[in-house]
């Protein structure tokens, strides 16, 4: 007998992303309940079922026919079916197929539900013994070298943890495009096979990083985060009065990125000075 799942709904579930262990009691639930499942390989989340003795329709769901998917389930939403969506590991729409699905559906007038749970990016953090409360989620960079060095480039200067995923067979080629565009010395964290057998959170400068990760190859394989420190900011002390006054208007009526360009032009102060007292100024408003 199905659970009490709410009609026409589907539901976004986060599944573990190695320890199989790791599945929270409501995913399962929801899954023993739904009327189908759309899955991205069908063998891998076959073998979750399995261990918790479930079985399910599936609803092959991948990068290459997710619009097709779509229109399938949202007939079946329509009919009042229950729909759960998952992914090879983790959340679903993170650096993987879903997100196509869940705007159409909601497009379509039916319910999303999300049920939370595993995420690489968020486990390597709460590891990783970084104070930042700032970070941004970049995922996978380019494949080739020369458009991820400009892909780099074009965030060298956040000053933010930057987090990226990315694969075994290009690790190496990442930590040294980020040499070339960061220095050496920038620190990162590496955290790869998290929740496995062979998982490693591994923290040091990027030179350092390569010759780990050169050292040995059994250190290139699996599944990556990787954790980049920000960028130095200069101190807020050298803020004049009128900027910080200037800056706190048009914090008041004007976004945050369009507020600091104008800040910038406006009182001739550092442009990178200004952003990061622009963050604090906005940490600190009571609800943010």
């Amino acid at each position: 007998m199905k659970m009490m799942l709410e009609k026409s709904a589907l539901y976004v579930v986060a599944t573990p992303i190695g320890n199989l262990s790791d599945i929270s009691l409501r995913a399962l639930e929801v899954l023993a309940g739904v009327d189908a499942i759309a899955a991205e390989h069908v063998q891998n989340s076959a073998h979750l079922l399995a261990k918790h003795h479930i079985t399910a329709k599936w609803i092959r769901l991948h990068q290459h026919n997710e619009s097709a998917a779509a229109e399938k389930i949202l007939s079946l939403l329509r009919a009042g079916e229950r729909v759960a969506l998952v992914t090879d590991a983790g959340t679903p729409g993170i650096s993987d197929p879903g997100a196509i699905l869940v705007q159409r559906v909601r497009e379509g007038g039916c319910r999303v539900i999300p049920i939370p749970g595993a995420n690489a990016a968020v486990c390597a953090l709460s590891a990783a013994g970084i104070s930042d409360p700032h970070f941004l989620f970049y995922g996978f960079l380019p494949t080739k070298s020369g458009l991820r060095k400009r892909a780099l480039t074009g965030i060298q200067s956040y000053p933010f943890t930057l987090i990226f995923y990315e694969a075994p067979h290009r690790i190496l080629e990442s930590v040294t495009d980020m040499i070339e565009v960061f220095g050496e010395s920038r620190r990162i964290t590496i955290a790869r096979e998290l929740t496995k057998l062979f998982e490693t959170i591994y923290c040091g400068t990027l030179a350092e990083t390569l010759v780990w990760l050169q050292a040995d190859i059994n250190q290139q394989k699996g599944e990556f985060v990787l954790l980049l420190s920000g960028a130095e900011m200069p101190e807020e002390s050298g803020i004049s009065e009128d900027a910080r006054h200037t800056l706190s208007c048009l914090l008041a009526e004007l976004p945050l990125k369009q507020s600091v360009k104008l800040a910038a032009e406006i009182t001739g102060e550092n442009k990178n000075a200004l952003y990061q007292l622009a963050l604090n100024l906005k940490s600190s408003e009571p609800g943010f």
